[in-house]
């Protein structure tokens, strides 16, 4: 399909296109023409993401002037790989219609998803951590340089020197001399041409970048700072960034920028520093020019240009402000003796503030002032930690390892604290939310404000999208990133039939009230009436039916109440039951049987946790989620002290007052849970939100617009039985024949009709 989105000629790869996809690419046009940022929230399983490559793809192939890059970041892997596929489809498009785009599109991810080198994959398999670790063992400079050596000696014998990677050998060899051709590649397309060249693909892609018109990847490549500084430092300011399934955007950032240090942490820290300065005395036995020309650079202000694969080291060097990257290293941490000294001081203060009995919670400047008076250290040369400890390793030649790691996050905390006086707070608890009875204190730095994280993100480009299905109530979002957008625009869904039915449940057929609050969590009445519902839906709701809870605790706490009134043992005679844990692998199993028991038709239910991994990512289309049931209001942990302290913050320099705050943060993973029901306009689900306090209008305006707008008086203050009575109906309205010609027109358009529906738009503003 051939549109003409306000001059500009866009390509969509399909026959037909919803009426919001084309008002979507309106608004999202006028942004980028504005050169602004925008907000904007489009109903669930609408096309989205094609919508968006379609016009941005658009840019980049009539005025490449105007917009250079598409940067789309996604939060999952499986999410990456859907983005990819749609660019896919779009590239094909273009090609059929004689179109030839000479842009490329890439997917980048971690080590772990694109090491090829079985020696490095071997035993580390689906380990991060250990795979970046083991890649730096192979591919340092100063590994590279003795191997080299190893083999000068040696002659031919290349088996007695320390091991290599052949493909990071091949790249710097030969790796810059190749451009990736115009097309896309996802992360198979980028391992299988790495073996093609025999390169290795991550450090290609990470090359390939400044090329490629099209990147996709995760969220933290830009909010977190050590990891955009090595990679996306050299995206230009023409780049569109899109930030899809924005809604926890600003919980992405305040993790980015958090420090949490255990009594272990410190320990394996200490370790760290005890290897450094063994190998500080080894280096100046044997090569004292080695430090001293470092302490030269230092003193000259010169810092140490690194390519990528030394600058990967652990971390790279916390987002500063221009004015202290502009300042010299101080003079007292200059020297390699010097500054290890330093650190070891800090570093028992750290193990001084970590023996509490009662919780200890102070600012930046008290925690500086502290330090300052117990141990004489004083706040410039803490700012230079990281950079300073970062240098030192490159010059000592020592790999990456736990302690070493450790030794980092104590240094990235001196750092953040000496830069930072505003938006952190230093928090010591003497118990551990795990053990809360055992003495086992724990240490954060943790950022209350997430504009820190994304306002050079705001800063540095042109146009930065904020998009998802769930993002109401939209005002609060520029608020609590601190920007201004150009354009704001919650989206409708038009439907050519009815097919989702959000209902409120406030009460059981016995008339008692059902909700979450704290008071009513023990109620027995509460936790029948929750297991009534959850019986009456299995009988009633064909295939799969997705509950969530507000936490792990409250769904061990209504599980193990409804096993001993032989609610599950009832439920388990319509649908087989699965349950979300904590563990990543257990989850994952329980996900792929729920999945099967829908596929062959026995159907199933799955209990799981709003801010869970079910509830983020994970789609649940057609048959594989018929209903979804959100058991009460999913507020988070409100006796968290990081969380009052945030509040304070909000409430003290944005004037968000906290019960907003928490009702808006409630209300999106509300949205989230139960907008995993439906995935695209043929598809249809029953949304029951189990919670009197839904009906409210201060939670219930907080919902996204599409789910507002079928949301009818009628169906805010339902019984179990009225819900099942309802459902009952809904199901069998779907269940009669719905094709194509039935949305064509409605919700679904051909050119003619879009251009029909402009015609008349315009005529109407013009009569206006």
């Amino acid at each position: 399909m051939k549109l003409n989105v306000d001059g500009l000629p866009v390509l969509f790869p399909y026959e037909y296109i919803y009426p919001e996809q084309y008002s979507y690419m309106v608004e999202f046009k006028r942004s980028i023409d504005a050169k602004g940022h925008c907000v904007l929230e489009m109903p669930s399983g609408t096309g989205k993401t094609i919508t968006i490559l379609s016009l941005t793809v658009a840019y980049l192939h009539h005025s490449p002037d105007h917009v250079s890059k598409l940067v789309y970041c996604s939060r999952t892997v499986p999410e990456l790989e859907k983005v990819v596929e749609e660019m896919k489809t779009l590239f094909d498009y273009y090609t059929k219609n004689g179109v030839t785009l000479n842009l490329t599109g890439m997917a980048l991810s971690s080590r772990k998803n694109l090491c090829i080198n079985a020696d490095v994959l071997e035993g580390n398999a689906g380990d991060g951590r250990s795979i970046d670790s083991a890649c730096h063992q192979l591919t340092a400079s100063f590994v590279r340089d003795r191997r080299r050596h190893a083999i000068g000696r040696a002659g031919a014998d290349v088996e007695s020197a320390p091991p290599g990677c052949q493909y990071y050998e091949e790249f710097d060899a030969h790796g810059r001399e190749f451009l990736l051709p115009p097309g896309v590649y996802n992360l198979d397309d980028l391992k299988a041409y790495g073996r093609r060249k025999g390169l290795c693909p991550y450090f290609f892609a990470r090359y390939s970048m400044s090329t490629a018109n099209i990147i996709v990847y995760s969220y933290h490549y830009l909010l977190d700072p050590k990891i955009s500084e090595l990679v996306s430092k050299q995206l230009p300011k023409s780049s569109i960034v899109v930030f899809d399934e924005a809604h926890n955007i600003d919980n992405v950032c305040i993790e980015s920028m958090s420090v949490t240090l255990s009594r272990r942490s410190l320990d394996r820290a200490q370790l760290g520093l005890n290897s450094l300065q063994n190998r500080v005395r080894e280096i100046k036995q044997q090569d004292a020019a080695k430090l001293q020309e470092e302490y030269n650079r230092l003193v000259n202000n010169l810092r140490e240009a690194q390519s990528a694969r030394e600058t990967d080291l652990i971390l790279a060097n916390p987002v500063l402000p221009d004015q202290v990257l502009r300042e010299a290293v101080p003079g007292n941490i200059r020297t390699a003796e010097h500054f290890l000294a330093f650190l070891r001081r800090f570093l028992e203060y750290l193990k001084l503030r970590l023996r509490v009995v009662h919780v200890v919670s102070e600012s930046p400047a008290a925690f500086l002032r502290d330090c300052s008076e117990r141990v004489c250290l004083d706040r410039k040369p803490l700012r230079f930690c990281h950079e300073r400890l970062r240098s030192l390793l490159a010059t000592l030649e020592v790999a990456e390892s736990p302690e070493l790691g450790s030794l980092f996050r104590v240094a990235n905390l001196a750092t953040l604290l000496a830069t930072y006086l505003r938006g952190f707070c230093f928090l010591v608890e003497p118990f551990d939310d795990r053990a809360p009875t055992v003495i086992n204190p724990i240490m954060h730095l943790t950022c209350m404000d997430a504009s820190i994280a994304v306002r050079p993100v705001f800063a540095r480009f042109q146009t930065v999208l904020i998009t998802s299905g769930t993002l109401s109530p939209l005002e609060m979002y520029p608020r609590i990133l601190d920007f201004r957008p150009v354009n704001m625009v919650s989206f409708t869904v038009t439907l050519a039939r009815q097919c989702i039915c959000p209902m409120i449940v406030a009460k059981g057929n016995d008339q008692v009230t059902i909700t979450s609050r704290y008071e009513s969590r023990e109620d027995p009445a509460v936790m029948r009436n929750y297991g009534s519902l959850l019986l009456e839906m299995a009988r009633v709701v064909p295939d799969g039916l997705v509950c969530f809870f507000p936490s792990y605790l409250y769904l061990e706490t209504i599980f193990a109440a409804w096993y001993e009134q032989k609610i599950i043992d009832q439920v388990q005679k319509y649908k087989l039951v699965f349950i979300e844990t904590q563990d990543a692998q257990e989850t994952s199993i329980a996900l792929y049987n729920y999945q099967r028991a829908c596929e062959n038709g026995r159907g199933a239910i799955l209990l799981s946790v709003a801010r869970g991994k079910v509830s983020e990512g994970i789609d649940f289309d057609h048959h594989l989620g018929r209903c979804v049931i959100m058991f009460g209001v999913p507020y988070v942990y409100t006796q968290s002290r990081i969380l009052k302290t945030r509040l304070d913050y909000l409430r003290e320099h944005f004037h968000i007052r906290e019960n907003d705050f928490l009702t808006f943060d409630a209300m999106r993973h509300a949205a989230q849970c139960v907008g995993r029901a439906l995935r695209g306009k043929t598809d249809y689900g029953i949304m029951l939100f189990a919670d009197k306090r839904f009906a409210r209008a201060d939670k219930r305006t907080k919902l996204p617009r599409w789910i507002q707008e079928n949301l009818s008086e009628a169906v805010l203050n339902l019984s179990v039985d009225e819900a099942v009575q309802i459902s009952r109906r809904f199901l069998k309205q779907m269940a009669q024949p719905f094709t194509r010609q039935d949305q064509l027109g409605v919700s679904l358009l051909t050119l003619e009709q879009l251009r029909d529906i402009e015609m008349q738009r315009r005529y109407a503003n013009e009569a206006g």
